[in-house]
């Protein structure tokens, strides 16, 4: 029997923008189509980490972003800072925020989504909304601007769940413009590329102790 053809993703050629350089962490922002670590496939290896690590050996990555999803990430550069930023992601002591584009007008000025999600087996990568075996999945959201057939949201994420920004706007009947997984044709036809873009991250910096914030502005 044929093997599948892989898929094998597009290239982003976009730098990666370096937003906070000290001795313990970066803070990067990460181009849409652009992997946050290598695919399985060979011709799937660019990826944001092997794109650092030929400047800085010791990078890691402590959180990823869609291939699709642009932003902010922070990457640490020694063992000791990884395993403090992983605890804070752990234990949700890391705030994120985003950027999305959604389709329609969404009623009410903020908002939250609590709906649990689970892998959807039969359709991989896509994920569903299974209330008797999903993880518990939260995101709270802000309208920032209206357009007739489209709404700027700011969304917050209280988990950190697969697709879960995507999934739970879809659920709601407001997909995110560009959206090749979950946006029904129209929304899917309304931009280039995914909008969502992660703008802010704040966390507990590990050499210092205090918290600390990095920005990203949305690009669209």
């Amino acid at each position: 029997m044929p093997q599948p053809t892989p898929y094998l993703v597009p290239h982003s050629r976009e730098d990666i923008a370096i937003l906070h350089e000290d001795e313990h962490l970066l803070l990067v922002r990460k181009p849409d189509l652009l992997l946050s670590i290598p695919g399985r496939h060979p011709l799937n290896r660019d990826c944001l980490i092997s794109r650092l690590r030929q400047r800085y050996p010791t990078a890691s990555i402590v959180h990823r972003l869609d291939l699709d999803t642009s932003g902010i990430m922070v990457v640490p550069l020694h063992r000791e800072c990884h395993a403090h930023l992983s605890r804070q992601f752990q234990e949700r002591r890391v705030e994120k925020t985003y950027h999305a584009v959604v389709w329609g007008d969404v009623a009410g000025d903020r908002g939250e989504v609590d709906l649990p999600i689970a892998p959807d087996w039969s359709d991989r990568p896509r994920q569903r909304i299974c209330r008797e075996r999903g993880k518990a999945a939260l995101t709270r959201y802000e309208v920032l601007e209206r357009h007739g057939d489209r709404t700027r949201l700011l969304l917050r994420p209280v988990t950190g769940r697969s697709h879960q920004l995507r999934i739970h706007l879809r659920e709601i009947g407001h997909p995110i413009l560009g959206c090749d997984l979950y946006a029904h044709r129209s929304a899917l036809a309304m931009a280039e590329r995914l909008l969502l873009h992660a703008t802010e991250l704040t966390f507990t910096h590990p050499a210092t102790g205090e918290r600390f914030s990095g920005a990203s502005p949305a690009p669209f």
